[in-house]
C-alpha cells in the first residue's frame, strides 16, 4: 500500500466525488478511479458506494479513512522534523489539551520563544483528556496538558503552577444566579450539563465525587458535552445548568451567562505531559527545556 494512494483516497473521501478530487490532484479521473480499484483489490474490501453524482464510505471506507488520516500525518510530521534539522531551530510543535485557562501559562512560553526560534511552528489540537492520550500514544501530539486526576503512568510530566476553579455556568435570570456561590443540594433538582469526562472519573471516585458524595447519584444530567462552548449554547437555549471550569465561557457584563464557584471551593491541578522515551524534534526539546525551566520556577 502505497502513501501517494493513501492520499489518493483520502482526497476522494473529503471531495465525495472522484471528478472533484481528480482536478484536485491533478491527475486525470480514469487514472485516479484505478488507483481505487486497486486499492480496494489489495484490501479485499469495498471501500465506496458510487452513484452517478457522488461517491459514500462503506463502513470498511471510514475505517480505512481513520487510519490513513493518522498515518499521513505522521509521515508530514516526520518529513517536517527533518527538514527543520538544520543550523537554524525550526520545525513544529504538537500539543494537545482540554478547555483551560492554564493554557495562557502555555501561550506565554510560546510567546518567549517566539522572540528567539521565530521559525517554530505550534500546532493546537483540543480534546478531553481520553482524546488527547489517544494522539499523544500514536505520536501525533509531543505534549498532552491534562486535567487531575488522570492516568499519568505512561508519561513523564510537569505539574502546571495554575489550578482551575470547578463551579456552575447559568443564565443570568435563573434562580440560582442570586447565590455567590453553588452547594451540592443546590444542584440536586435541576437539570445539569456535564463533561463527559467529569462524570465517567466520578464513577472511578476520584476529587469530583468526592464533593458531591452520595448526592452523585441523585443527580439529573441531561446532557454530557466535551466542549465547554457548545455546553454554553445549551445553557443559553435553557436546557440546563452547565458544571464546568472558570474563565473558559464568556460571562461578561454583555454575556446572557454568569459562573458561580462550587462550594466548598473544587479545584483541579494540571499536568503537562509527554510519552517516556519520546523522540523529540529539535523544536519540540526547545520547548520542553523552556517548560521545565519556568515552571519549575514558579512552583
Amino acid at each position: 500500500m502505497e502513501l501517494r494512494v493513501l492520499r489518493y483516497f483520502l482526497a476522494v473521501a473529503r471531495e465525495g466525488s472522484i471528478t472533484a478530487a481528480a482536478d484536485l490532484l491533478h491527475v486525470t479521473q480514469p487514472t485516479l478511479s484505478r488507483q481505487l480499484k486497486d486499492l480496494e483489490q489489495e484490501l479485499g474490501k469495498k471501500l465506496f458506494i458510487r452513484s452517478s453524482h457522488s461517491i459514500i464510505l462503506t463502513d470498511e471506507g471510514l475505517i480505512l479513512r481513520q487510519r490513513a488520516e493518522e498515518i499521513v500525518n505522521m509521515v508530514s510530521k516526520l518529513e517536517a522534523e527533518f527538514n527543520s534539522m538544520e543550523d537554524t531551530v525550526s520545525g513544529d510543535v504538537y500539543i494537545g489539551g482540554g478547555e483551560t485557562e492554564a493554557m495562557k501559562q502555555i501561550a506565554r512560553v510560546v510567546k518567549d520563544l517566539q522572540l528567539k526560534y521565530p521559525n517554530i511552528r505550534y500546532h493546537l489540537y483540543s480534546g478531553n483528556e481520553e482524546d488527547v492520550t489517544d494522539r499523544l500514544d500514536k505520536g501525533l501530539l509531543d505534549f498532552g496538558i491534562l486535567i487531575q486526576p488522570a492516568d499519568l503512568s505512561k508519561y513523564n510530566y510537569i505539574n502546571i503552577p495554575d489550578k482551575d476553579v470547578w463551579g456552575v455556568i447559568m443564565r443570568k435570570d435563573s434562580p440560582l444566579a442570586v447565590k455567590a456561590t453553588i452547594q451540592s443540594s443546590d444542584l440536586l433538582n435541576v437539570p445539569l450539563i456535564c463533561s463527559r469526562q467529569a462524570i465517567q472519573q466520578s464513577y472511578s471516585k476520584n476529587d469530583f465525587a468526592d464533593w458531591f458524595g452520595e448526592d452523585f447519584e441523585k443527580l439529573n444530567v441531561v446532557t454530557t458535552y466535551n466542549l465547554a462552548y457548545n455546553a454554553a449554547i445549551m445553557v443559553e437555549e435553557c436546557i440546563g445548568y452547565a458544571i464546568t471550569l472558570d474563565k473558559i465561557v464568556n460571562t461578561s457584563s454583555d454575556s446572557n451567562l454568569c459562573f458561580r464557584p462550587l462550594d466548598p471551593k473544587l479545584e483541579s491541578g494540571l499536568n503537562i505531559v509527554w510519552k517516556k522515551h519520546h523522540v523529540f524534534s529539535t523544536a519540540a526539546s526547545v520547548f520542553l527545556q523552556d517548560i521545565q525551566t519556568k515552571f519549575s520556577s514558579l512552583s
